[in-house]
């Protein structure tokens, strides 16, 4: 296949997994190197080279679902679980707010109790209220009830974040319980797009017995559903998972997950134009500049850590992650040099919307 005609069908919008697959099997470096450079320039067309951020508050490791892959998950009796108190999370948000970040992510283990959803709820709605309404609020928080979504999305969120992980039936069972339904992921994505969130989702990268067919399904999965965001990354392992075996020498496949997350990235870009894309921290973790290669593949969006180093140790979803020791001051200071170093500037102050969602509702 040729590599200019896949470029062309996929930035035409006639790309078929054939096609997609081509483009995330390249293997040749300049053949790589025009790939990027060609999802860069999509990106300067439709979304500039403005960078913008998204404070992350990992709120808390607790967790009611037992994933394969996670380092959270609720059999793992290793990790020291927390919970950051309301006041805790609306000073880190508004840190976010006083350094300019312009808008904040909310993660956390999933749970549905009410006590919980209460919670979240007033968080978000003090942050609205502290910030004057000028601080942008992400969640992503889980599987929850279109009742939890509806609730969360009037007190002041507007972005939500559920990553499908596998838009492959067959895959998302391998790598969850019998009790993580797919239908059921697919139903909250559908619930939160009738709530009226700008809607993300995403996959892992390099999971074992994934093929680069399926990855190129899950592009075409990201285009069917219209998402707003993608946020995705290289599967990684955790040594307190039952994946944890599923490579013989996680270390030998490091390259190989990087050049195919950084190619997912290029293609999400060319496909989908005009959608938020993260450069993920997962990416920095296979490789020191890897957020700053995730940009110029394609990602306009940065998830910068402003998590208390008090609990970020304790969050680990998968191993080596990186800044687990640097406090928030830290981390705006060093990623403004990176930002800055490869030619892009970042949108202090600025909510930074899916420019796909505004004009889908415009």
């Amino acid at each position: 296949m040729d590599l200019e005609q896949s470029l062309f069908e996929v930035e035409t919008g006639n790309a078929g997994r054939e096609n997609l697959t081509f483009l995330l099997g390249l293997e040749d470096k300049t053949e790589k190197e025009t790939l990027y450079k060609r999802a860069y320039a999509v990106k300067e067309k439709y979304i500039g080279r403005k960078v913008y951020f998204r404070g992350l508050i990992e709120l808390s490791n607790i967790c009611q679902k037992d994933c394969c892959y996670c380092g959270v998950r609720k059999s793992n009796k290793n990790v020291q679980r927390y919970q950051m108190t309301e006041e805790q999370a609306v000073k880190s948000a508004m840190w976010s707010y006083k350094n300019s970040y312009g808008s904040i992510v909310i993660q956390a283990g999933e749970r549905a109790d009410e006590k919980y959803i209460a919670k979240i709820e007033n968080i978000v709605k003090r942050i609205k209220e502290e910030s004057g309404g000028h601080l942008g609020i992400t969640l992503s928080l889980g599987e929850q009830s279109k009742e939890t979504y509806q609730r969360w999305f009037e007190a002041g969120a507007h972005r939500y974040l559920l990553r499908i992980e596998s838009s492959n039936e067959a895959l998302y069972k391998q790598i969850h319980p019998a009790d993580h339904i797919y239908a059921d992921r697919i139903h909250c994505l559908q619930y939160l797009r009738e709530t009226g969130y700008q809607v993300g989702t995403g996959v892992m990268i390099g999971l074992p017995n994934q093929t680069i067919g399926h990855l190129a399904e899950d592009l075409l999965f990201f285009k069917s559903i219209d998402a707003d965001m993608i946020g995705m990354g290289p599967y990684i392992i955790h040594k307190e998972t039952p994946m944890v075996d599923s490579f013989v020498d996680f270390n030998s496949l490091k390259k190989r997950q990087f050049e195919l997350s950084l190619k997912m990235i290029a293609c999400a870009r060319l496909l989908l134009k005009d959608v938020n894309i993260a450069s993920t921290t997962a990416l920095q973790a296979l490789k020191a500049t890897g957020r700053e290669l995730g940009l110029l593949a394609g990602a306009n969006i940065i998830m910068p850590n402003i998590t208390d180093t008090e609990y970020r140790a304790f969050y680990q979803l998968y191993e080596d992650k990186p800044c687990i020791n640097e406090n928030a001051g830290d981390c705006i200071d060093c990623l403004q040099k990176r930002i800055e170093f490869i030619g892009e500037t970042i949108g202090l102050d600025e909510w930074g919307d899916s420019v796909h969602f505004s004009a889908r509702n415009s």
